[in-house]
């Protein structure tokens, strides 16, 4: 069985498409795919939609709702821990991933020669500005936190069942998902893809999500923050001795009315937003840190759905609480 990860939020318009697709996926693969839709607390009725139409599906499926939403990696989490297959990969619910990467991914790993398989962006139909964004953060990350992610970044992937077993071992909060696989390492192999254009809804990655996504990634797989604040505190004790030489010499020239007033409103500015800085690099590895140390679950399993292609039964697992990974 090969288990495909579908993490869902706000995707109500591709409900229908995205059905359509995994039956196809189910019929090239020959009636082996498990889907596993993974509801990370949608506020659409993309949960609705889903509950109709997979009874009818003639693929096995499984359908997780979260009790909120916890993010991306949280909803694939969820999946892969709940996916019977022997290999898995993850695909997006807006469909701007080709399906024949899937099928690409399943070829290359059953050569046996890959542990992983990561999808990277050769095109993308996407709109100038956000193929812009996308550029300009992808080369922050490869420039900042890991040279070997591929310029286009990865969206999707795909793995063997001991791989995905390691991955789910990491109990890291605060974290993310590229940084993870490329962590990990094992035999890794790529498939280049033409992104999509976007036929439903608008996506959920805002400017704000990227520029957390790259500190969490810079936090957890990137020594820079520190480096950097080293390097701060070097150049800032370099200039204080230039300056104060300069003052020292304007001082001996007369050339300061006011003893002292210049020297210390100098020094005052700039060593106070020096250590303004350091309290702010060193609050975000504290604060990590006491997150990792809380030790709650990465998500919580609201409601549980199987559907069986073959007798189109279904049963309902209702939890409180079901602890994630």
């Amino acid at each position: 069985m090969f288990s495909l990860i579908v993490p869902v939020y706000r995707n109500e318009g591709s409900i229908a498409p995205l059905v359509a697709t995994l039956e196809e996926l189910n019929r090239q693969m020959g009636g082996d795919l498990e889907a596993v839709l993974v509801v990370d607390g949608s506020p659409d009725r993309s949960l609705e939609l889903l509950a109709a139409a997979l009874p009818q599906a003639g693929f096995a499926s499984q359908l997780l709702a979260l009790s909120r939403n916890f993010g991306a990696f949280a909803a694939i989490t969820a999946g892969l821990g709940a996916a019977r297959g022997s290999c898995f990969a993850v695909m997006a619910a807006d469909l701007q991933e080709p399906p024949e990467l899937i099928l690409e991914m399943r070829r290359q790993l059953e050569t046996g020669q890959y542990d992983v398989i990561v999808g990277t962006r050769a095109k993308r139909r996407d709109p100038l500005p956000s193929r812009l964004a996308s550029a300009a953060f992808w080369k922050l990350y490869r420039l900042l936190v890991q040279r070997e992610v591929p310029a286009g970044g990865v969206d999707v992937f795909a793995c063997t069942e001991e791989f995905r077993d390691h991955l789910l071992a990491l109990k890291e909060r605060n974290t993310t998902l590229v940084g993870l696989i490329f962590w990990l390492g094992f035999r890794r192999g790529e498939v280049q893809y033409s992104r999509r254009a976007r036929q439903h809804g608008k996506s959920a990655w805002s400017l704000a999500r990227k520029v957390r996504y790259l500190l969490d990634s810079a936090f957890a797989f990137s020594d820079l923050p520190v480096r950097f604040m080293s390097l701060i505190g070097i150049l800032g004790m370099a200039l204080a001795v230039i300056l104060a030489v300069a003052v020292l010499f304007a001082r001996w020239s007369g050339k300061i009315a006011v003893p002292g007033y210049s020297a210390t409103a100098l020094l005052i500015m700039f060593f106070g937003g020096l250590n303004s800085l350091g309290l702010g690099l060193l609050g975000e590895y504290v604060w990590r840190t006491f997150e990792n140390t809380k030790g709650r679950p990465a998500y919580l399993v609201a409601r549980q759905q199987e559907f069986k292609a073959e007798k189109q039964t279904a049963w309902i697992k209702n939890s409180r609480t079901m602890p994630g990974a």
